[in-house]
This record gives structure tokens, C-alpha cells and sequence, in this order.
């Protein structure tokens, strides 16, 4: 969604997912990349700008900051305080967290939280303002559940916790 926002802004991008042989419920890599001019690479982001985690059980089962950019961006769903993460992983990045968990539960009735976490994107990078979603959101889930998507977005756009 995100690419289709920023196409929809004048810019180029290109999202896709990469699946290996694992098993289904394994972890999903997914990239997305954004430019004001033609994208011609068609591999795999390695060093990335920006790395999101949906799921902060992933924290111990890989290394999220493999390959990000030194001024690159770590953006953690959890339910943990920002103290708690930098205590226990001592990323050297910075670091977003968002509870995008409790926000998809209250606002959406049920934990998907991979439109909540557009939001927090959208306010780390400062790619996108929060409107520039909602024609791609009601165009993929409708107006009734678009709506309940971009208040999903809209809240952890505003209660990301980003620190230098």
C-alpha cells in the first residue's frame, strides 16, 4: 500500500514479497522501495533504509539490523517500553516502537497489524502523510474497514516512540 500511495504521489516504487522453502507461519521478508526517479533494481533490498518488525518475538530468532543503513530506521511492534528494547537488544540505529498489537485489537477487533504499522512507518521516515493512504485503503478493504484501517494507522502514526 504504501508503494501504490506513493505512486499515486508522482513517485516510483515497487514492493514485493521474498518467500523461502519454510514452512507455513515462518517469517515473511517483504520490501518496498520508493524513489523520485525510474527504479531499475529488481533484487532484494540489502541494505535497507528502513527495517520493520511485526512480530518483536522475531528479535531473538534473527538480526533485524543485518544490513540497515548506519542512519537507518529499526520500527519494533511491541508492548514493551523503548527502555525495555534498547536494554535488552543495544541497537546502535534508531529505534521506533508502536503497541501496534493493542491498537489493531481495539481498532480493528482483531490483531493484523500490518496496516496499523504504515503508520509508524509514515511518521519515522516522513515518506508519506497519513492521507496519502486512504484512497489506497478504501480502494483495498472498503469504506467501512478502510476507515477502521486508517484510525488504526492514524494512532500509531501518533504514538510511535522514535529516539535518536
Amino acid at each position: 500500500m504504501i508503494a501504490t500511495a506513493a505512486i499515486n504521489k508522482g513517485k516510483y516504487a515497487q514492493a514485493f514479497p521474498s518467500f523461502g522453502p519454510e514452512r507455513r507461519g515462518a517469517p515473511v521478508v517483504a520490501f518496498c522501495r520508493v524513489d523520485d526517479k525510474r527504479i531499475l533494481a529488481r533484487a532484494k533490498v540489502y541494505e535497507p533504509d528502513v527495517v520493520v518488525i511485526l512480530d518483536s518475538g522475531l528479535l531473538t530468532l534473527i538480526d533485524p539490523v543485518e544490513g540497515l543503513k548506519p542512519d537507518g530506521i529499526l520500527i519494533i511492534n511491541t508492548k514493551k517500553s523503548y527502555e525495555e528494547i534498547m536494554n535488552e537488544c543495544r541497537f546502535s540505529c534508531r529505534v521506533g516502537i508502536v503497541n501496534a498489537d493493542q491498537i489493531a485489537r481495539e481498532e480493528l477487533g482483531r490483531v493484523i497489524v500490518n496496516t496499523t504499522m504504515l503508520g509508524a512507518v509514515m511518521r519515522a521516515t516522513g515518506l508519506l502523510e497519513v492521507e496519502d493512504m486512504r484512497e489506497p485503503m478504501l480502494d483495498r478493504f472498503g469504506p467501512k474497514l478502510g476507515e477502521k484501517n486508517m484510525k488504526a494507522l492514524e494512532r500509531a502514526y501518533n504514538e510511535l516512540v522514535l529516539k535518536e
